[in-house]
């Protein structure tokens, strides 16, 4: 019975490392698919309000994004944590919240409240596009920031 484990382990392979040194620019990059999830989430406020039986739904992409982000993207995680801490992602988080509350408050001054669902998909649309776009330019700035800093020194075993 002991030689069944000592033979098992003995051709264990050692978990593989990844030198995030060796990483490119398009190593980093989050695929397209990743910023559709985000234009849809942040549009849901309207989808809801043209369709609001779609909760569920929204509920699902958004548990799809995240068991996503934690496993596929694994390796994309620098980009992350860089993205996360960096001030451009909170100037775009503030941004997409100002222009929704800013342009909702500007339409109802004049008279023009979205009430109607095709306004909602209108409103949707607009603000997926414009997620996507503050995303990629965030994105951008942060590959910039990663490949142009030194990656850290490997530290030498004992």
């Amino acid at each position: 019975m002991m030689d069944v484990l000592k033979k098992k382990t003995a051709k264990a392979a050692p978990a593989e490392t990844i030198d995030a040194g060796a990483m490119t620019p398009a190593d980093y990059r989050l695929p397209i698919w990743f910023f559709g999830f985000e234009g849809v989430l942040a549009a849901a406020f309207d989808i809801l309000r043209a369709f609001p039986s779609a909760w569920p739904v929204l509920l699902l992409l958004l548990a799809v994004n995240i068991i996503v982000s934690l496993t596929m993207m694994r390796r994309r995680l620098r980009l992350a944590k860089a993205l996360w801490r960096g001030k451009e992602t909170r100037k775009v988080a503030l941004a997409l919240v100002a222009l929704r509350i800013g342009s909702h408050f500007l339409l109802n001054a004049l008279g023009l409240a979205v009430t109607s669902t095709l306004g909602h998909l209108f409103f949707a649309c607009v603000m997926s596009a414009v997620t996507i776009g503050l995303l990629a330019y965030s994105q951008q700035t942060a590959i910039r920031a990663l490949t142009s800093s030194p990656a850290p020194a490997p530290v030498p075993a004992a």
